[in-house]
């Protein structure tokens, strides 16, 4: 399965950091980032595009009632801010790091306009990744709009073992050790953390995962079976 909710495993780091072109390479910088520590906020001023060199990162929005939802944790070798290479003036939206010790290239608009003018290549790595996240938020919109909460679930768990999943040899069950609160995942699938717990512990009660705070275990033949 394609990956819906992320994007396909493709280092844009190595693809697309200016310390790659000759002419970037002596005024080129890193920024460092604690846990929880802020990388830009609503209404800031959409001026830079910024490449994840190490850590996470999540992209959301407060809703009027100061509820959190998250588009998207990112991870090495991802992108984000991108719309601002689109005219985007202002953020409308967070981001946020959410490892002890994130590292991110930022990208001025003004470079990464040079770049794609000055280099054939990477303009169409660029305008790649546009199109693939267009395509991607708008697969998750149809997800939400015409699937259930659980069928979500399913496949965004497909999605996980995809990402943090390996085998297990002696049972064939996949083991998903993944970074996400209940939180976290109630708010990538677009559901309630009290729908996603219920929907978890149904899932359980049937054999089809079991779970804890760290790792989802599927169990393949029963999950093989509903997904």
């Amino acid at each position: 399965m394609k990956s819906l909710w992320f994007f396909d495993d493709v280092n844009l780091f190595n693809l697309l950091c200016p310390h790659k072109f000759k002419e970037y390479r002596s005024c080129h910088t890193f920024d460092k980032y604690g846990k929880n520590d802020y990388v830009y906020f609503e209404a800031d001023a959409a001026n830079k595009v910024f490449l994840i060199e190490s850590g996470k990162v999540k992209i959301g929005y407060y809703n009027e009632d100061g509820t959190e939802v998250i588009h998207a944790i990112l991870r090495k070798g991802e992108l984000f801010g991108e719309k601002a290479i689109l005219g985007e003036e202002k953020r409308n939206e967070f981001a946020q790091s959410i490892d002890s010790k994130t590292s991110i290239c930022p990208i001025s608009v003004e470079a990464m306009l040079d770049l794609m003018r000055d280099h054939k290549t990477f303009s169409l790595r660029i305008y790649k990744f546009l199109g693939l996240r267009f395509k991607k938020l708008e697969r998750r919109l149809q997800l939400l709009l015409f699937k259930d909460a659980k069928t979500r679930l399913l496949e965004f768990l497909d999605e996980l073992c995809e990402d943090y999943g390996h085998d297990c040899p002696k049972t064939g069950d996949s083991v998903i050790e993944h970074p996400y609160t209940q939180k976290d995942i109630a708010s990538l699938i677009g559901t309630s953390r009290p729908t996603l717990n219920t929907i978890l512990n149904e899932l359980k009660e049937d054999n089809i995962i079991s779970f804890n705070r760290k790792e989802i275990r599927i169990l393949r033949d029963n999950f093989a079976n509903v997904s």
